[in-house]
């Protein structure tokens, strides 16, 4: 337990200065992460593995306010409730914090349920995963529309939303919208997600423009109606139940005319809340895993970021420090978005025996020796041609 004081006496402090106090009361082995105007922390300590704990994994998290005039990210770790995986999820709100402070209890609720307490998750039926989860974002939607109608203030707040459960063995991931998992393998990168963006060439946005137009929606500038620039999110009542209300708001302030707006007919839902999901065998190869909002990754790539991390953790093994670092060095990049991270090391690597670089080895061979080839093609070329 020594070894982890540190980081305890930084969590306590950082928690200290959140100026936001957890709802929620600490299982035995996990802190649990809050809303932050700056920062928080959620480490995982060591200690005897019980069947709703996953020995091994330590975790680090962080949430920072980017060039944004409001905090509307969130972060959540949970190790309770279901056997032999843990939980983590990362919310990027937008149009205001109503939607993520909704989410943050109730999504994780949903998916325990719809999981069977992770009867499903230890199960091999991927299908029965999918499914459950599927149908429990869009029962959290349907209550958060709901919700947010009632509230009366004419809510327009929205969020993304990627959830991680974690077991020793392998990864399942429920996703909508724009944040990123990335996966680090003995120093190779995978993405594991795709951004549901209604802009680009790759095959999800391609697929996203297509809905949404057959839906009877449009995009200006890579937004919808010129407005929002994520395809999948939870809330957004203008471009679920609130649409036609939407576009006679449109008329009102100027932005299309309202012979334009008698034109569309809408056919469904222009933004929507069905998540995409994955599973992710580990193997033994698998080092750790980060997810992060799109502040992250918008700045940096998912090599350089993970490679940043794979570096801080061989210099020190300090996954919180590690998360933190990598937060800063997306603000030193000017990122305009603010940035939540949460990063999972899987307990499977000695960081400390681990030679710094060792994953760059051969890619550094083989660079010098195709610089090598290049500038010698070149010298004999010169001389071919100069005789």
């Amino acid at each position: 337990m020594a070894l982890f004081r540190p980081q305890l006496e930084r969590f306590l402090s950082t928690k200290l200065h959140c100026g936001h106090s957890s709802t929620k009361t600490p299982t035995k082995n996990f802190f649990f992460a809050t809303r932050p105007r700056s920062q928080c922390s959620a480490i995982a300590i060591d200690a005897p593995s019980s069947l709703t704990d996953v020995a091994g994994i330590r975790w680090g998290s962080t949430s920072l306010q980017g060039a944004r005039e409001e905090m509307e990210d969130d972060i959540i770790i949970r190790s309770d409730g279901l056997e032999g995986f843990s939980f983590a999820a990362v919310f990027d709100g937008h149009a205001g914090f109503s939607s993520v402070k909704f989410l943050r209890d109730e999504l994780y609720k949903e998916c325990v349920a719809a999981l069977q307490g992770g009867l499903l998750l230890n199960g091999k039926d991927f299908n029965a995963i999918r499914k459950a989860l599927e149908e429990a974002f869009e029962r959290v939607d349907a209550k958060l529309l709901d919700w947010l109608e009632k509230d009366g203030a004419q809510d327009e707040s929205g969020s993304t939303a990627t959830a991680m459960f974690i077991g020793n063995e392998k990864l399942v991931i429920s996703h909508i919208g724009d944040s990123s998992v990335v996966l680090s393998r003995s120093g190779k990168m995978e993405v594991l997600t795709d951004a549901h963006r209604p802009y680009g060439s790759n095959k999800i946005s391609l697929q996203e423009i297509r809905r949404i137009r057959e839906a009877g929606g449009w995009i200006v500038n890579g937004r919808i109606c010129g407005d929002i620039a994520v395809s999948r999110a939870f809330g957004d009542m203008r471009f679920k139940t609130k649409k036609n209300e939407m576009l006679e708001k449109g008329v009102k302030e100027g932005r299309w005319s309202e012979k334009f707006s008698s034109r569309v007919q809408f056919n469904g839902d222009l933004v929507i809340a069905s998540p995409e999901v994955y599973q992710i065998a580990f193997g033994s190869d698998a080092e750790f895993v980060i997810l992060a909002s799109d502040g992250l990754w918008d700045y940096m790539n998912s090599s350089d970021a993970a490679a940043f991390v794979r570096n801080q953790l061989q210099k020190h093994g300090d996954v919180q420090l590690a998360c933190e670092e990598l937060a800063r060095k997306a603000i030193d990049r000017r990122t305009q978005d603010n940035v939540s991270i949460i990063i999972a090391d899987l307990g499977r690597t000695d960081w400390q025996n681990l030679p710094l670089q060792q994953q760059n080895v051969v890619l550094e061979l083989g660079q010098a020796f195709a610089t090598i080839g290049i500038v010698t093609l070149g010298i004999w070329m010169s001389a071919l041609l100069s005789s």
